[in-house]
């Protein structure tokens, strides 16, 4: 099985350039897919529907999109009906195979005076794979403050440890004639946590690596894949305001798994051929 996240960056790549192509070209093949940045009627793409887009692009994939705001960008009245514009920014799911419940999770954040801070999300996906059932997620974490980061993190560890307890999106549901669905413990989280390995919001979620073994100090609820499997020298994002500077690369994308699906993973790596976004596609595989 293969997974990848990828934050497409509202499909804008390093060269400016807006293309919904590319950005189904580098993640096309997957098993799942995770994309963070997908809008509609941004400003900053030339107003596009992104998922209809993506949607298209990738046809023989089941979706699940969520924003996590909508701003009114020129509501109005025509001829006496009411048409709703908003820009809307979230995540996105894809998969090979029908998902069978999502929601979207509200990360905790705070208000700015100065740089945009928008509300940030975890989009949660139930999904049957070839390893039984995972509950997959799309997060995407603040890029301003770290201790924002951790608290969005503490509320995210809850989500993953209570899901059985709190049910997920949709508990009891054979009230309506429909079979009662799994509450697996196998989690895969994926996104842009806008942090860097061994941060303390990176401990917060996977405790603190051993620099000499490669694996966790302290007890990890999730285990980041890059670390178990001892990958060295990643890098999921180019920062495009620092053209001369060596340290451009950095690695604030990850893919971590529940314990229980440690010893299926295989490969990790980034595609640094893909230039549809100022991220690199970040992939997985497990089996």
């Amino acid at each position: 099985m293969k997974i990848v996240s990828y934050n497409i960056q509202y499909g804008i790549g390093l060269d400016g350039k807006y293309d919904v192509g590319r950005i189904a070209d580098a993640v096309r093949g997957a098993d799942v897919i995770a994309l963070q940045e997908v809008t509609r009627n941004n400003p900053r793409n030339g107003d596009r529907d992104m998922v209809a887009e993506i949607s298209e692009a990738l046809p023989d994939y089941f979706a699940a999109y969520s924003s996590n705001f909508e701003v009114n960008i020129g509501s109005r009245l025509e001829n006496g009906r009411a048409i709703s514009t908003s820009f809307q920014l979230g995540n996105m799911v894809l998969s090979k195979t029908p998902i069978h419940l999502s929601r979207n999770l509200l990360l905790p954040r705070s208000r700015s005076l100065e740089a945009m801070n928008f509300q940030r999300g975890a989009l949660e996906a139930l999904i049957e794979t070839p390893l039984g059932f995972i509950r997959f997620y799309s997060t995407h974490l603040d890029h301003r403050s770290p201790v924002e980061r951790q608290s969005q993190i503490r509320f995210l560890r809850q989500r993953l440890l209570n899901y059985a307890l709190e049910g997920g999106g949709l508990s009891g549901i054979p009230e309506i004639g429909l079979p009662d669905l799994p509450y697996p413990e196998a989690f895969i989280v994926m996104g842009d946590f806008n942090m860097l390995p061994g941060s303390p919001e990176y401990v917060e979620l996977a405790g603190r690596p051993d620099h000499e073994f490669g694996m966790p100090l302290t007890a990890d609820l999730a285990v980041d894949v890059a670390q178990r499997l001892a990958v060295a020298d990643l890098v999921t994002w180019v920062d495009p305001d620092r053209p001369d500077d060596k340290n451009r690369h950095k690695r604030i994308d990850y893919i971590f798994t529940s314990a229980s699906l440690a010893r299926s993973l295989k490969r990790l790596w980034s595609d640094r051929d893909a230039v549809g976004s100022d991220h690199l596609p970040l992939w997985a595989e497990l089996g």
